[in-house]
Formats: C-alpha cells, structure tokens, sequence
C-alpha cells in the first residue's frame, strides 16, 4: 500500500503542475493588440455596427495573417492582406448579424505566422426593431 501511495504522489502532484501550467503565460512577440474584447451594449436593430481591433507587430519579422476565424455564421471579420511590416499596425474589422435581436457573445480565433493565436470577443445586445 506505501507503495502504491509513494508511485501515486508523483503523479498527482505532475498532474497538478499541467493542469497549473498556463500556455499563454509565456508571451512570444507578435500581435499586440489595444483591446482583445469590445463590449457595446444596445446596438439598433438592423445598424452596420462594426467591431474594430487594432494591433501592432512587436515581433522582429513580419508577420501574416493566416486566418481570422468567427465563432458563428452571423459573424464576419475582414484580416488586413499581405504582410505587416516590423512595428507595422494593422486591424481587423467585425460585424454582427444585427437582425438577430437580442444578447450576444461571439469569438474571432486570429492565427498568425508568429505567435499563439489571440481570441477576440465581442459583445453587445440588439434591440428589436422599432415599428
């Protein structure tokens, strides 16, 4: 039984350490972006509200988009083509289906050829359309 309590602790305590361990605590140059979450409260029915990221290249070389990802299909995000020079500032634009009333909550997965990728959240609450 000393045995097996002896093999079992240093296993959970390892088991620990990964569950710990925060991947993007280690922060590789790259995207540096102003806000990664943008929250507007009531948004008009039916409006071109638009949801504008703005970062910077802090890495050393210059970086590509590969992919701006939405959570869903009432979402859409325009990445800024070709490459982003060092120190280079670029943004990505999203909007939201705003004929779909109500609270919502969405994510942009953005990849990148240097970097983890960083995920955006925006945020708001469509009002129902006035007669």
């Amino acid at each position: 039984m000393k045995i097996l309590v002896l093999f079992l602790i240093p296993i959970c305590f390892s088991i620990a350490q990964a569950q710990n361990s925060n991947p993007t605590g280690y922060v590789k140059k790259g995207l540096k972006f102003k806000t990664v979450e943008i929250a507007r409260g009531d948004i008009e029915f039916a409006s071109k509200e638009l949801f504008v990221f703005e970062f910077i290249n802090t890495s050393k070389t210059p970086v590509i988009i590969d992919n701006v990802q939405t959570s869903c299909g009432c979402t859409t995000a325009e990445k800024p083509m070709g490459e982003i020079k060092k120190r280079g500032k670029g943004k990505i634009s999203v909007s939201y289906d705003t004929y779909r009333v109500g609270p919502f909550t969405k994510t942009i997965t953005v990849t990148s050829n240097v970097g983890l990728p960083v995920v955006l959240t925006i945020s708001g609450n469509v009002l129902p359309e006035k007669h």
